[in-house]
């Protein structure tokens, strides 16, 4: 639920998403990182007079944006580039977690002298998590090495499960229920296995479901249920949920080429729609969370609250920093240096400033119980809101506008393996040409019947592929700058379809044709299309 919104205030939940997906649409045109805009906007908006107060209802945070994000993260990541860097993504997404909630917890006990410690721990398991959707973004826009993306990807796929369990542990310190080392590490065990055997038990199950449905909408509505399931089964048996999903997600997307092609098709354009307006509304909810966290602060001074907040901000920046560093060698110590996650200091650097907080640690925050098992008010919980958002924010808009111009000076960028991947693409696409022929020939023997118009359009298709996997090396242009015949043909191909697109709309308004039917040859028509496309 969202506090302060009745039902006389019903467009409000109607201009959050509206509003949100402007802001983004704007972002993205402009070449702006849309989680930086979308919390500046948010910012402006909880300014303005008469608009009533948002507050994240902990429960919609996890149960409602959560799953989803988390399963269309896994499901998009590789399961091999996983396990190679296993390793570096769990020093980042356990050890950095348990490294920062004491590093962050100690130091705001320090500082701030309302500040109990059982609270101050609370707070450094709150701001451990950090959310990689703005950096991955910008990382992936700007070529960074794929490694790096993936260890910044995996970290932010399983950091979550860590910090809420450390996060459920403190918070029972906190609120007097009890609390023991023994039981901390035993529930966060209990939580992190349990929930990866949840995660496995239910994706072949649901991959065995979705590859025998044979219907496009039915097999990708399967896949839209299954992190809800997966996170409320594993809450259930108060497992980890979120491992539960990423787990699950990790095994659907590596199973995903078992689906038929309009199944993929429809499945990643649905996706994409699907965490665009989950991503937008969620980072303008975060901006519009400056009037909840303000209350109650009135009887502090400005001056220590903003020094607190910059303290607590610096040190969770630096707890990252140090981690990266002292960690970074580790492998080597083992004789393993072949797993070493960051090629040089540069690396580091970039790994080290991703730091980025998000929605997980405002919607922990917000988790707070009002007051502890004996009756009295929870300790610090207003300060505890108040440091928690401003280091969410200082994060997003410190290190987030600074995060692009940090990887072109430390100039990280994977140009040799993007030029890498494209002579690996073409040679799999020139053996994978090279196999249809083989089967042609295979066809053509068996049946002396098929008409050789046919087979030779095949054979020349399939000869055009070859050809145009190693033209694409050349970027579009052959040595003396003139377009190969793989571009020459996208472009005319793109006039014709147009053309014809024409055609049929005009015979449609005409009467000549039903909507049906120009639903169905337009269909045809894009998928065509888009099978021209090339990034």
């Amino acid at each position: 639920m969202i506090v302060g919104v009745g039902a006389t205030h019903a467009l409000w939940l109607l201009a959050i998403p509206v509003c949100a997906i402007a802001v983004a649409a704007l972002a993205r045109r402009f070449g702006t990182p849309a989680p930086l805009a979308l919390v500046i906007a948010g910012l402006v908006v909880s300014f303005l007079p008469g608009v009533p107060e948002f507050e994240l209802e902990p429960e919609i945070v996890l149960y409602v944006f959560l799953p989803p994000l988390l399963f269309s993260a896994a499901w998009q990541s590789s399961y091999y580039n996983m396990r190679d860097n296993v390793r570096s993504i769990g020093a980042l997404s356990v050890g950095l977690v348990l490294f920062s909630t004491l590093l962050v917890g100690f130091a705001a006990y320090w500082l701030v002298p309302d500040l109990p410690l059982a609270p101050a721990l609370v707070l450094g398991a709150i701001l451990a998590p950090p959310d990689a959707v703005a950096a991955v973004s910008v990382a992936q826009r700007l070529g960074l090495p794929r490694r790096l993306v993936t260890i910044l990807v995996g970290e932010s796929l399983f950091n979550d499960a860590t910090a809420l369990t450390v996060f459920r542990v403190a918070l029972a310190a906190a609120v007097g229920t009890g609390f023991s080392l023994a039981e901390g590490a035993g529930r966060f065990l209990y939580a992190a296995v349990a929930g990866a055997v949840v995660g496995l038990l239910l994706g072949p199950p649901l991959h065995w479901l979705r590859t025998r449905l044979n219907d496009p909408l039915v097999e990708n509505s399967v896949a839209l249920a299954a992190p809800f399931a997966a996170y409320l089964i594993a809450e259930l048996v108060h497992a980890s949920g979120v491992i539960a999903v990423v787990v699950s997600g990790l095994y659907l997307g590596h199973r995903f080429t078992d689906s038929p092609a309009i199944t993929r098709l429809i499945g990643h354009s649905f996706w994409k729609v699907m965490v665009f307006i989950l991503e937008s509304v969620v980072f303008l909810l975060i901006g519009l969370q400056l009037p909840p966290v303000l209350d109650g602060l009135s009887d502090r001074g400005w001056g220590s609250l903003a020094w607190w907040a910059a303290a607590v901000f610096g040190v969770t920046v630096l707890a990252r920093f140090l981690w990266v560093v002292a960690t970074s060698y580790l492998p080597l110590w083992s004789g393993r240096g072949e797993e070493r996650w960051a090629p040089d200091w540069r690396g580091r650097v970039v790994i080290g400033w991703a730091g980025m907080r998000g929605v997980v640690s405002l919607a922990a925050a917000f988790a707070i119980p009002f007051v502890t098992s004996a009756g009295d008010p929870f300790p610090g919980r207003d300060l505890v809101l108040f440091l928690t958002f401003t280091t969410v924010l200082a994060t997003l808009l410190v290190q987030g506008l600074t995060f692009p111009a940090l990887i072109r000076r430390m100039r990280v960028g994977g140009g040799r393996e993007r030029y890498a991947d494209t002579v690996a693409e073409a040679g799999a696409q020139h053996a994978a040409a090279r196999a249809a022929l083989d089967r042609l020939e295979e066809l053509t023997r068996d049946d002396g019947a098929l008409d050789a118009d046919v087979v030779e359009r095949l054979r020349t298709l399939a000869e055009q592929n070859q050809l145009r996997a190693w033209e694409r090396l050349g970027g579009g242009t052959g040595q003396d700058g003139a377009e190969v015949p793989s571009a020459t043909y996208r472009r005319l191909r793109r006039e014709m379809l147009a053309a014809e697109r024409a055609t049929f709309v005009r015979m449609r308004d005409e009467r000549r044709i039903d909507d049906e039917v120009l639903e169905r040859v337009l269909h045809e028509l894009d998928l065509e299309e888009v099978s021209l496309a090339r990034d």
